[in-house]
């Protein structure tokens, strides 16, 4: 089935480019502790997840934009990473199913460093003008689950008031546009457009109509059939 996504990416685009002027204006009156600047790329080791549109967005300039030599390239780092991604989420979700303190447990998450697929061995990024939001705001004061975050490098004191985004804010919009496209292509799949997914997994990802849950559901095959051990 033929799909006209470019509506919804014209939509995301839209955030996309209102998260670049928030983040310019704060770059201008915050100069000194702003410290972005070709080269850096600690943002490029923040662990993080994508909205569905966001991955589907990205899949599709991944496809793209890039050589397929390029591709090749990125999808062998990526499926490391997802891998390695996999298992330290698979780690926290069976640490918290334990008893394990759910607030201790993100903060640590949160410190986890993990390499970008999609930064070269320039220290670049393959896929720069695309990049999600969060890599957008990344160094400048974001809050996050009511609670302030900063970049590791910036020069933001904890304690003093500064202009902060609202990343809650950007990603219910984000929510509201993925489930709006969920539903306007008549998935069957109808809470995917509440599915996060960690960069490495979009760039892998083949978001084929199998995998977007469209047309008649396949029939399963037949099971076959298997003797029963008979008891002595």
């Amino acid at each position: 089935m033929d799909i006209d996504f470019q509506p919804y990416f014209r939509e995301y685009e839209a955030l996309r480019t209102t998260a670049d002027a928030v983040f310019e204006k704060v770059c201008r009156s915050h100069r000194d502790e702003v410290k972005c600047k070709p080269g850096c790329d600690d943002c490029c080791y923040a662990l993080f997840d994508l909205t569905f549109i966001e991955a589907l967005y990205i899949n599709h300039q991944f496809l793209r934009q890039l050589s397929d030599e390029l591709r090749e390239s990125i999808v062998e780092k990526a499926s490391h990473t997802d891998r390695r991604l996999h298992k330290i989420k698979r780690e926290a979700a069976r640490e918290a199913a334990g008893g394990g303190n759910e607030e201790e447990i993100i903060t640590r998450m949160g410190r986890i460093r993990s390499r970008c697929p999609l930064l070269n061995d320039e220290n670049q990024c393959d896929l720069y003008d695309y990049r999600p939001i969060t890599c957008r705001l990344y160094g400048i004061p974001l809050a996050i689950g009511g609670k302030g975050h900063t970049c590791g490098i910036s020069g933001f004191n904890a304690g003093t008031a500064y202009p902060t985004v609202s990343m809650d804010k950007i990603t219910h919009s984000l929510y509201g546009l993925s489930s709006r496209l969920v539903r306007d292509i008549e998935s069957r799949y109808h809470k995917m457009g509440e599915v996060l997914v960690p960069l490495s997994m979009a760039l892998i990802t083949e978001y084929d109509d199998t995998y977007l849950g469209l047309g008649p559901e396949e029939e399963p095959e037949p099971a076959r059939h298997r003797k029963k051990r008979v008891p002595r």
